[in-house]
């Protein structure tokens, strides 16, 4: 059905504001909405052709369906004094018509949540007609493409209307993302589009809402790509307290950074010096948005620090240098950086302060953790979290594992290793491996099905992400634009048009036909339906679908960014080629598609390359990941503690934690070990605490040498036991009991036998966080403080018939726990290594019922977290917490597991004839209040040949 985008945005719009103060029943019922929407277009004037009812209802569906939890915080109130009331906001105007314009396009709850979480992020800064010096810093943590954008276009508006008069954004390292940055502040906020001479041009976005040019911010920057702040510009600006904001929209550059400073330090804007003679700036209170905050703006520098106190002369990196001499300039300033990936950010020293600078950029007044709606897509969604025996549960099927780009002897298409000279062949040629060509093809259908589902005029993008070297990336894009026009011609043409038909409708029929239905009963109606499309439908629009594919590389342009602007009525449909230019900060609108190579395994940067993650309302089930079995793995793993981290954040807000005690807390945790050492501030160690947490062996060495070592540690470890205190444990459930019928428990075990076993034991060198000495070591510091001093052992043999084996103490193992494996040279790896159940092998139905209730108190409904429904049964967290808060005398009882591995299921991993078992283990640490940590020795050559290099 035709119609007219703009007027059925109207429609949406006036419909939902009649619908907004409706009771639920009537805002979820599709009938009760269809009403409303033709009311809506008989008020509006909208001719029944000129919109697409369907759809309105549809998208109205999946509006009043989302759900928004509340953000966590963690603040300090230290002078600071509490001040955003009601009365503060009764004159506010930037934020009641962003308000306006985002309630056209958004859920209205949506919107409320954002002023909640805005309000609360807004009154944590100082209140900017505060008089005399004060200074707040803080960290707002959101998920990968969940946006982070809307939190800061909103903050800004509000800080604007609250008197802050100077608003920088430090918008990423690249022209594209600067200026993709500067065009969505023009809508939310300067209400009008930036021109080269830095005068108003058209009216957009927010302009339309309250049309007032008297309340118009002032712009240093503009969207073009030499629009940056410069010199010449800022001859012309000066700024007085009574004035309009001014915005500007930098890149993290030393030279644009520089020439800020400079400017401010100016008589155009500074009044007043300091005690060292410096210019400040003593009556405009600033604010500083950081955007990816753990990019390029922490000083990955060492500061030196003499009992507690940092070396003044310390001279810190550039970025952070400039930044916090920016910040020092001002007598008012508030700094808040955005990430999806703090990690960095946590590491920043507390203390850490020079002359010149003043403090680093430690989040040391707030840390807040933005809660996504139900329909965010991220790695818990994609990927799962890890369910029961180390399967992944609750992922969707839209992952395609890849394995033609490269061969077995590190050539071919596009092997791991390359250099900015490589040309990438398959087959001998220079083509495509069958994998991407699968994958344009299914972007070619995709556009065609979003087209059948009245999203044609909606952006429709695939992200091909290969290798980090422009040239290569320009080979690749000659290669793929070579195989679109093919297919191009062959469709329009009807030229050799049968294969090529037969193929798209092969792939249409047996991979999204099933995955479509697969998708649809797992779907929240915040996402929008699944419909399965006829392919004759889809026959008919791909010709058309395929024409408005364009094939460009990601250079980091202003223009990459303003193709999706210049393209918003018909929408862009691109293949989009590009590595560390497109990895941060840039979003591919309506990505549906993505192609994805890269070597390295650090959380953050991984995590930042996740462009997939995000909304997809009405298309989920159409999206695709081809990409490899490792990164799938890599992915399932930072699924798994991004989630562990993010409940170590709420246990800290449940105990009114500070910012500075996370810090510590998450800085010595050992699921950091795979983020680039130089971002930890420690060149030579890091600090590890277990407390509360389990570590695993998930990595093994896989020579005979290595193999009988470990099996002889536990020979060792089992004889030192002698006969079980329990065999064929049983433990009474709810539902069913938990039964280990082939396992043995051993209780009240001096931790020095413990220590002896991990102390011994070896691991793969590397960064592995089931280290056995460095646990070892933390067991004893731990004993020293009078914890740990007791342990539960237990050998769990659950599993398949594998080899034999009779321990040193006489117990015979048939069975084994079956894993299996991927193999690099000199180890092997696994998932997981236990199942959930086994943590709680010595807990009875009393305490499983305490460690329960522990686990739903924790609990809040999180879909994006794959919170959907309560615990049935308790988290390691919970159990954890139980065994810390239990009698004195079980106060601080460790539990270890150990795991003869099946040799069968690892065989191809394995020195020929291996027959017995392979050893695992996992220590279950109870929570501490105790400070305390070991040490572990990095290798930075080991770490870059393992994980690759940072960003």
């Amino acid at each position: 059905m035709p119609f007219d985008p703009g007027r059925q945005a109207k429609v949406i719009a006036l419909a939902q504001i009649l619908l907004r103060d409706e009771p639920d029943e009537t805002k979820h019922s599709p009938s009760a909405i269809a009403d409303t929407v033709r009311l809506a277009a008989m008020t509006a004037k909208v001719a029944p052709d000129d919109f697409d009812e369907a759809e309105a209802v549809a998208e109205l569906v999946r509006r009043f369906s989302q759900f928004v939890p509340n953000d966590a915080a963690l603040s300090d109130p230290d002078d600071h004094d509490d001040w955003l009331d009601s009365a503060k906001k009764k004159n506010w105007r930037y934020w009641q018509r962003l308000q306006s314009y985002l309630e056209r396009s958004l859920p209205v709850d949506v919107v409320d949540a954002l002023d909640r979480s805005t309000d609360g992020i807004l009154g944590e800064l100082e209140d900017p007609t505060k008089p005399g010096r004060w200074d707040r810093r803080g960290l707002v943590v959101g998920h990968v493409q969940s946006g982070k954008t809307s939190s800061y276009s909103a903050l800004i508006c509000k800080a604007a209307d609250a008197g802050y008069k100077i608003i920088v954004v430090l918008a990423g390292m690249h022209n594209n993302l600067r200026s993709q940055t500067q065009i969505r502040l023009e809508e939310a906020f300067l209400g009008y589009e930036t021109s080269p001479n830095r005068d108003p041009g058209n009216p957009l976005g927010v302009f339309f809402e309250d049309r007032d040019p008297s309340i118009h911010p002032h712009c240093a920057t503009t969207r073009e790509d030499n629009g940056d702040f410069n010199t010449a510009a800022a001859k012309r600006f000066s700024i007085s307290p009574e004035e309009r904001p001014w915005l500007f929209v930098v890149k993290k550059n030393k030279t644009v950074l520089s020439r800020l400073l400079k400017w401010m330090q100016s008589n155009h804007v500074a009044d007043g010096v300091d005690a060292q003679g410096r210019k400040i700036v003593n009556k405009l209170p600033l604010l500083v948005i950081d955007d990816e905050a753990d990019n390029a703006s922490v000083d990955t520098g060492e500061q030196e620090f003499v009992d507690g106190v940092p070396d003044p002369e310390h001279e810190p990196k550039a970025i952070n240098s400039l930044i916090r001499k920016i910040l020092n300039t001002f007598a008012k300033s508030a700094y808040v950086g955005y990430t999806a990936t703090p990690f960095a950010n946590v590491f920043i020293h507390r203390r850490g302060e020079t002359d010149d600078e003043g403090d680093d950029l430690f989040p040391r007044s707030f840390i807040r953790n933005l809660a996504a709606p139900s329909n965010y897509v991220g790695p818990a969604r994609v990927f799962g979290l890890r369910g029961p025996g180390g399967a992944r549960v609750g992922g969707l099927p839209l992952t395609r594992e890849i394995d033609d780009h490269a061969d077995a002897e590190g050539g071919g298409w596009m092997p791991a290793k390359h250099d900015k000279t490589h040309v990438p062949k398959h087959g001998g040629e220079e083509s495509l491996p069958a994998s991407l060509r699968e994958a344009i093809q299914s972007f070619a259908l995709t556009c065609a099905a979003r087209a059948c589902r009245g999203q044609k005029a909606k952006h429709c993008s695939m992200l091909v992400h290969v290798t980090r070297f422009t040239a290569v990336q320009n080979e690749v894009r000659l290669q793929v634009d070579d195989y679109v026009k093919r297919m191009k011609q062959r469709l329009t043409r009807k030229v050799d048009h049968e294969d090529l038909l037969a193929e798209l409708r092969d792939l249409w029929e047996t991979d999204f036909g099933p995955t479509t239905a697969k998708v649809s009963r797992v779907l929240t109606a915040g996402d929008g339906e699944a419909v399965a499309t006829p392919w004759a439908d889809i026959e008919a629009a791909l010709p058309d679908a395929l024409a408005d594919i364009v094939v460009k590389t990601i250079n980091g342009s202003a223009k990459d960014a303003l193709d999706y602007v210049e393209k918003e009525a018909t929408g862009l449909k691109a293949i989009a080629i590009g590595g560390d230019k497109l990895a941060r900060g840039l979003t591919l609108e309506g990505l549906t598609t993505s192609y994805f190579i890269r070597t390295t395994k650090m959380y953050d940067t991984l995590m930042q390359m996740g462009r997939w993650f995000g909304y997809r309302p009405g298309y989920l089930d159409l999206c695709r990941l081809y990409t490899t079995p490792d990164l799938i793995r890599s992915f399932g793993l930072i699924a798994d503690a991004s989630e562990e981290l993010r409940e170590e954040f709420d246990e800290m807000v449940a105990v009114k934690g500070k910012p500075s005690s996370y810090g510590i807390k998450v800085a010595s945790h050992p699921s950091l070990l795979v983020t680039a050492p130089m971002k930890m501030r420690s060149a030579k160690t890091i600090k590890l605490s277990y407390s509360g947490v389990m570590a695993q062996t998930v990595a093994f060495l896989n020579d005979e040498a290595s193999l009988k070592h470990n099996l002889g540690q536990a020979d060792q470890l089992f004889a030192e036991l002698g006969d079980p205190d329990e065999s064929a444990p049983t433990r009474v459930r709810p539902t069913r009991p938990d039964t280990f019928p082939r396992s043995h428990m051993w209780r009240n075990v001096p931790s020095d036998t413990v220590v002896n076993f991990l102390r011994d034991y070896s691991t793969p060198s590397g960064v592995e966080r089931a280290n056995g000495p460095v646990i070892a070591e933390f067991i004893q510091k731990m004993n020293a403080e009078g914890e740990l001093g007791l342990w539960t052992v237990a050998l769990i043999a659950e599993g398949k018939p594998g080899a034999d084996y009779t321990f040193a103490n006489g117990i015979k193992v048939d069975t084994m726990p079956g894993r299996g494996a991927n193999t690099v040279e000199g180890r092997y790896s696994i998932g997981t290594l236990t199942d959930p159940a086994d943590e709680a092998i010595d807990v009875d139905g009393p305490g499983w019922d305490r460690a329960l209730a522990l686990a739903v108190s924790h609990w809040e409904r999180d879909p994006a977290r794959g919170r959907d429904t309560p615990p049935t049964a308790p988290n390691g967290r919970a159990l954890r917490e139980l065994r810390s808060v239990q009698q004195s005398g079980d106060a601080s009882r460790g539990l270890l597991l150990v795991y003869p591995i099946s040799p069968k299921d690892v065989a191809g991993a394995l020195p020929a004839g291996w027959d017995k078992p392979v050893i695992g283990f996992a220590a279950s640490f109870p929570a501490s209040g105790l400070d305390v940590s070991a040490e572990y020795k990095v290798d930075h050559l080991l770490w870059e040949e393992q994980y690759g290099a940072a960003e």
